[in-house]
């Protein structure tokens, strides 16, 4: 679909659609990054998600070659534990050697990470969970935020905010741009975004039912089953909230976490991602794993090509947009009118 809808995001990443494909842990790989990108939109591929910096360095490679010279991104994220962080450095060398230059961070303390890569004159979108922590990022040089409201799959921090509220709490306050995330899955919450004053929306949970995305059909199948009442919220006593799909593992940690359990070890591997990557993912067995999913599935009809939920998702915005023209542009004549009338 041709570029209809242009914002400040779109001017910055050069993309024809204010929308943007979270890193999606596992999942983000060369292939569905590229379908983002040549849907017009953009993607972030996520170097946590692979064994080695070799293959790391080979998905950056295929993704140049499927993008066919346009950029993409690299998701950037820091934990909180310093020794997980060793890595990041050489996944920023390696994209940058790649000639990326659009970076997804999120995480704890993004400021050194930010100037670094703005010393290699790429561009930042910070992700962060609530208004305090996203303003810090802009002050520290963050060229735009991704604002996400509690309703995000994955891990949308301590923020108990709906998305929306969020959307609503960040006019004015921002001289950047900022895009929505957080149960989006429908062109009119890409309108609702656009006409809150913000510049686009950021999209994981209802990406997973692309064809490019590289599950297990079983899981792809089941996520067509689900409805906005099949995720659940965790480990928020723990300060690791996590947003996944109701599941037999998601029950198991619920059940620990309410019997008490304040450390991480008490879950063994129910909680590693492994587990949710082989058994879920590559097996089928939706059952087994923490994996992460927002209540935007919901709107999840059907498995297709990446690029036709993309056009959906415009051409309902659009036509959103339209209808609220319209009904302005009522109102106001009606206005003029009855401002006639009493002269």
């Amino acid at each position: 679909m041709a570029a209809v809808l242009r914002t400040r995001i779109t001017q910055l990443l050069g993309i024809d659609h204010p929308i943007l494909g979270g890193g999606l842990m596992w999942l983000s790989d060369a292939r569905y990054v590229a379908a983002l990108v040549n849907a017009g939109c953009m993607g972030f591929i996520t170097p946590r998600s692979y064994a080695s910096e070799a293959d790391f360095r080979d998905a950056l490679a295929l993704c140049a070659e499927l993008t066919h010279g346009k950029p993409f991104g690299v998701n950037l994220t820091l934990s909180h534990r310093p020794e997980a962080n060793a890595m990041v450095p050489r996944w920023m060398d390696a994209a940058l050697a790649q000639g990326v230059r659009i970076f997804e961070t999120a995480g704890h303390a993004p400021a050194e990470l930010i100037a670094a890569l703005h010393r290699a004159n790429a561009i930042v979108v910070h992700k962060a969970s609530s208004i305090r922590h996203a303003l810090s990022a802009e002050r520290a040089g963050a060229d735009a935020i991704a604002l996400v409201g509690m309703e995000e799959g994955g891990h949308p921090g301590t923020n108990e905010l709906p998305t929306m509220l969020m959307g609503a709490l960040a006019q004015g306050q921002f001289s950047v741009p900022v895009v929505l995330g957080g149960g989006i899955g429908r062109g009119r919450q890409l309108a609702a975004a656009l006409a809150q004053g913000l510049d686009g929306v950021l999209i994981g949970s209802r990406f997973l039912v692309c064809e490019e995305i590289r599950t297990h059909p079983r899981y792809k199948e089941h996520l067509l089953t689900c409805d906005e009442h099949s995720t659940v919220r965790l480990l928020q006593s723990l300060g690791s909230t996590w947003r996944v799909l109701r599941n037999e593992t998601a029950r198991q940690v619920q059940a620990i976490e309410q019997a008490g359990a304040r450390d991480h070890a008490a879950f063994g591997d129910l909680i590693s991602g492994t587990t949710t990557r082989d058994r879920c993912y590559a097996q089928g067995d939706w059952q087994q794993g923490m994996a992460s999913l927002g209540p935007s599935i919901a709107f999840a009809r059907r498995i297709e090509p990446l690029q036709a939920i993309v056009d959906g998702l415009v051409a309902e915005a659009v036509q959103a947009i339209a209808a609220l023209r319209a009904i302005t542009a009522t109102d106001a004549l009606d206005a003029m009118n009855s401002m006639e009338q009493k002269r």
